[in-house]
C-alpha cells in the first residue's frame, strides 16, 4: 500500500512569512522599483541609456495613501500580458527574465509582498500597446489555500499612457493608521523618497506622494583641480569587475565645521544627517549616509565617525545587466557585507575615508584657514567628477594587486587586455596646512550672560558668535602689546 503525504503550501504562510521581514516603507519603495524597472524594459531595451543625462526623463509615479486606500500610478510602460500570465504574480521567479538589464528585481515577490502587507483587497491595472487588463486579490483568495490562479480580465484601455496602477484597499489597521499620518509616517515616506530615490530623479524620474512633488537630495562633493598644486579633491576608484561597474568617490561636501558649530546641537545634527557612506545598486539608493562599520568606519585604522568629520561624504555606485551579481540583500535596501564584491570595494571605501579623515586632523586647530582652503573649491554634482581629473593623475591596478589603507600608492601601472576585471583610482594630493607646530588652538568656557555682554561691549551685537568674540579679546589685547 503507498501513502502519500500533502505537501501543497498554505497561502496564509507565504502572506505572513513574506510580510514579517520588510518595513511598511520598504515594501512602497519595492513598487517605486517596479515603476523604474518599467521604464528600463520599454525604453532601454534597445537604446543606451549612458547616452543621456535624463533617461528617466518624461516617467512619473504618482502615490496617493489615506486611511482608507493606496494607490500608485505611473506611466513606466505597463506589465505585458505575457508577464502577467507567467510572472508577475508567481510566488517567486522562475528563471533569470532582464539578464539584460540594469533592473533591480531578483526575487519575483516584490509587488506581492507589497500588496499583501498594506491590505486584504488590491487591485493591479495594467496598459501596454497590446493589452489592457486588472488582476484582483480579494479576501477570499487569500484565505483559500486551494484556489491559486487570478483571473486577467480583459478591459478597455483607460488612459493614452501604457502603465500601471495598483491600489489596495481594505487596509489593516496598522497600515491604515499610518497612511492617515498619525504617527508621521506620510511625512518620513516623502523624506526617505527624496533620498533613496534623489539619483533617480536627478536623472529625470517624478514622483509625487498625494500631490506634493518630491524633491532629490543633491549629490555633490568639492572639487578644486589647479594644476600640481595640492587641492581639495576627492578619492575616487573605479572599476569592472566579472560583470559589474563601480564608481567609488569620497570627499567634502562643506569646509570643516567651526567652533560654533560644533557647539551649535541642532545644526550639527542637521549637519550630520548629510554625512556618511550612500551605496547606490542600479540607480537605486540601497544604503543612505551610513557612518557605522558596515561602511568602514572604525575599522582597520579608520577612526570612528563622530562630530569633527561631519564634512566628510562617500558614494558607491553600483550597475550590473544582472541584479544578482550586486551586493543586494533580499529587502534591495541594504547591503550584503559578506559579498566578495563588496568586500573588495570597501578596502577602498577605507582608503578614502582615512585619507579624508586625517586631512580633518590636519586642520582642526585651524578651521578658519581650511575654510579659506575649501572655499576655493566648489560643488559639484559626483558624476562629473571623474571627468574633471586629468588623465594622467590615475592610476591603475593590475588585476592580481591589491591595496590596502596603509599602502594607497603602489597599484601597477598597466592592465592584462585580456582580463574581465578593469580598476584604476585617483588618490588626491590635499593641501596641508603650514607652520602646524607653531599654531595652537585657545578653548574655554565661560557664562553665556556674560559672552553676551562682552560681545555687546565689543561689536554692539550680543548675538555675536564666541568665536568672534573671543577672537577680537585676543586681537585688542595683542594690538595692545605691539603699540
Amino acid at each position: 500500500m503507498s501513502l502519500v503525504a500533502n505537501a501543497f503550501p498554505a497561502k496564509s504562510f507565504f502572506v505572513t512569512m513574506l510580510t514579517r521581514d520588510i518595513e511598511l516603507a520598504d515594501a512602497i519603495l519595492d513598487l517605486l522599483d517596479n515603476c523604474v524597472d518599467g521604464i528600463i524594459r520599454t525604453k532601454w531595451s534597445n537604446d543606451d541609456p549612458n547616452s543621456v543625462s535624463k533617461p528617466y526623463e518624461g516617467y512619473k509615479a504618482e502615490i496617493e495613501l489615506n486611511g482608507e486606500f493606496f494607490r500608485i500610478k505611473d506611466n513606466c510602460g505597463g506589465i505585458p500580458r505575457e508577464i502577467a500570465e507567467k510572472y508577475a504574480f508567481v510566488m517567486g521567479r522562475k528563471d533569470q527574465r532582464d539578464s539584460n538589464l540594469p533592473t533591480v528585481g531578483m526575487y519575483g515577490i516584490g509587488m506581492k509582498r507589497a500588496l499583501f502587507k498594506m491590505g486584504a483587497h488590491s487591485k493591479v491595472t495594467s496598459q501596454t500597446n497590446e493589452a489592457t487588463f486588472e488582476v484582483e486579490i480579494t479576501p477570499d483568495w487569500l484565505k483559500s489555500d486551494e484556489n491559486w490562479e487570478l483571473p486577467i480580465v480583459l478591459i478597455d484601455k483607460t488612459t493614452e499612457d501604457n502603465g500601471t496602477t495598483i491600489e489596495v484597499s481594505q487596509l489593516y489597521d496598522g497600515i491604515s493608521s499610518s497612511f492617515s499620518n498619525r504617527d508621521g509616517f506620510v511625512d518620513t515616506f516623502r523624506d526617505m523618497v527624496a533620498k533613496h530615490y534623489s539619483f533617480i530623479i536627478n536623472k529625470g524620474f517624478s514622483i509625487e506622494i498625494n500631490g506634493v512633488k518630491v524633491n532629490p537630495v543633491p549629490m555633490q562633493l568639492l572639487l578644486d583641480i589647479d594644476g600640481d598644486r595640492e587641492s581639495l579633491s576627492p578619492y575616487i576608484y573605479e572599476a569592472n569587475i566579472d560583470g559589474v561597474s563601480v564608481l567609488l568617490e569620497v570627499g567634502l561636501y562643506r569646509p570643516t565645521p567651526s567652533e560654533d558649530e560644533l557647539d551649535e546641537e541642532q545644526v550639527m545634527k542637521r549637519t550630520k544627517d548629510d554625512s556618511g557612506w550612500t551605496i547606490i545598486c542600479n540607480d537605486r539608493v540601497v544604503l543612505y549616509k551610513d557612518k557605522s562599520i558596515l561602511t568602514g568606519w572604525g575599522e582597520a585604522n579608520v577612526p570612528s565617525f563622530h562630530n569633527q568629520f561631519i564634512g566628510i561624504s562617500g558614494i558607491v555606485i553600483f550597475k550590473s545587466n544582472n541584479a544578482a551579481l550586486l551586493p543586494l540583500t533580499t529587502t534591495k535596501r541594504g547591503i550584503e557585507a559578506s559579498s566578495e564584491l563588496y568586500l573588495k570595494v570597501k578596502n577602498h571605501m577605507r582608503i578614502g575615508t582615512k585619507l579624508f579623515t586625517d586631512y580633518t586632523n590636519r586642520w582642526k586647530k585651524d578651521p578658519e584657514k581650511e575654510r579659506e582652503t575649501s572655499g576655493r573649491a566648489t560643488l559639484i554634482n559626483v558624476l562629473q567628477v571623474p571627468s574633471q581629473i586629468n588623465v594622467e593623475k590615475w592610476k591603475t591596478i593590475s588585476v592580481d594587486k591589491s591595496v590596502s589603507v596603509e599602502e594607497t600608492t603602489t597599484a601597477d601601472s598597466t592592465k592584462g587586455s585580456e582580463s574581465r576585471t578593469f580598476e584604476r583610482y585617483f588618490a588626491p594630493k590635499l593641501p596641508k596646512p603650514q607652520d602646524t607646530n607653531q599654531r595652537i588652538q585657545i578653548r574655554f568656557t565661560r557664562d553665556k550672560n556674560e559672552i553676551r555682554r562682552v560681545a555687546e561691549h565689543l561689536f554692539d551685537d550680543p548675538d555675536k558668535s564666541p568665536v568672534d568674540v573671543g577672537v577680537e579679546c585676543f586681537e585688542r589685547v595683542l594690538r595692545s602689546l605691539q603699540s
